[in-house]
C-alpha cells in the first residue's frame, strides 16, 4: 500500500528539532492476512458461482421451467416419468394429446373426493388383490351419456341392451330378479334351476315360453302342477302323448283292440280304457281310488 507522509507540527513555536515523520498504513503479516482473507473470498465466490452453474447446467433450469417440468398459461407441464413422495393436490391431471397417462405404486393408487370440511365423499382404492371405490352410487355411462350400469343402496341397474353371463356355473340370484326377456345364445341351451328351493316365474300379463327350434323340457321330481285360475289351459299341437298313464282293468270279450279312451276321474286324475262298443270308464273306477 502506499505511504504517506505527513509533517506534524507541535507547536507554532519555532523548534530547533526536525520534522516527526509518520508512517500510516498495514505493513508485515497484517498485510499478508489480509492479502490471504481477499484471495479467499475470491476462491469462494469463484466456486459458489462455478457450483450455481453446475446447479443450473443439471436441473436443466431455463425460462420456461426446470427439467421435464414448464410452466405454461394453463398450469405446470411435466414430461417424462415422475415420482411423487408425499401426497398431490391438483385441480386436473391430464397427458399429452395422443399419449396415455399411468399411475403406478410399489402398494395401491388411493383417489379421494374431499368436501370443504375436508370429509371424504368418494373414494377409489387400487390394490394388488381387488379394486374397491366408496360412494354413494356408481355409474358407467358411454361416451354418448347412456347409462350401462348403475348401483346404489336400493338397487343395481343394466342399461345394456343385452347382459350375458360367461361362467360355467352360470349366476347365482339370491332373491328375485326382474326382467323382460330371458334366452341363451344361439345353439346354446337354457336351463333355470333352483337347486333346493322352488322356481316361479309371474307376469300380471303373461308368462311365454317359446323355443323356436328346439323341444322344450319341464321335468320334476314329484308333481308338476297347471293351474289357470280364470282362463284355459290349451294344448295346441299335431300329436299329444302321455305315453305312462295308467291303464283300466275292463277287457271287452272277443279280439282285443288297440284303441284307448281316456277317462277323468273326479279328482282330475286320467287314465286310459280300453275302447268297446260304449264307454268303459266307469267300469274302471279301481284307478281313481
Amino acid at each position: 500500500m502506499p505511504q504517506e507522509q505527513y509533517t506534524h507540527h507541535r507547536s507554532t513555536m519555532p523548534s530547533s528539532e526536525g520534522p516527526q515523520v509518520y508512517k500510516v498504513g498495514i505493513y508485515g503479516w497484517r498485510k499478508r492476512c489480509l492479502y490471504f482473507f481477499v484471495l479467499l473470498l475470491m476462491i469462494l465466490i469463484l466456486v459458489n458461482l462455478a457450483m450455481t452453474i453446475w446447479i443450473l447446467k443439471v436441473m436443466n433450469f431455463t425460462i420456461d421451467g426446470m427439467g421435464n417440468l414448464r410452466i405454461t398459461e394453463k398450469g405446470l407441464k411435466l414430461e417424462g416419468d415422475s415420482e411423487f413422495l408425499q401426497p398431490l393436490y391438483a385441480k386436473e391431471i391430464q397427458s399429452r394429446p395422443g399419449n396415455a397417462l399411468y399411475f403406478k405404486s410399489a402398494r395401491n393408487v388411493t383417489v379421494n373426493i374431499l368436501n370443504d370440511q375436508s370429509k371424504v365423499l368418494t373414494q377409489l382404492i387400487t390394490g394388488p388383490k381387488a379394486i374397491v371405490a366408496y360412494g354413494k352410487k356408481f355409474e358407467v355411462k358411454t361416451v354418448s351419456g347412456k347409462l350401462l350400469f348403475s348401483a346404489d343402496n336400493n338397487e343395481v341397474v343394466v342399461g345394456a341392451e343385452r347382459l350375458r353371463v360367461l361362467g360355467a356355473e352360470g349366476t347365482v340370484f339370491p332373491k328375485s330378479i326382474e326382467t323382460p326377456n330371458v334366452r341363451a345364445d344361439p345353439f346354446k341351451e337354457l336351463r333355470l334351476e333352483s337347486p333346493t328351493r322352488s322356481l316361479v316365474m309371474e307376469a300380471p300379463k303373461g308368462v311365454e315360453i317359446n323355443a323356436e327350434a328346439g323341444n322344450m323340457e319341464a321335468t320334476c321330481r314329484t308333481e308338476l302342477r297347471l293351474e289357470s285360475k280364470d282362463g284355459e289351459i290349451k294344448l295346441d299341437a299335431a300329436k299329444i302323448k302321455l305315453p305312462r298313464l295308467p291303464h283300466g282293468s275292463y277287457t271287452p270279450t272277443g279280439t282285443r283292440q288297440k284303441v284307448f279312451e281316456i277317462c277323468v276321474c273326479a279328482n282330475g286324475r286320467l287314465f286310459l280304457s280300453q275302447a268297446g262298443t260304449g264307454s268303459t270308464c266307469q267300469i274302471n273306477t279301481s284307478v281313481c281310488l
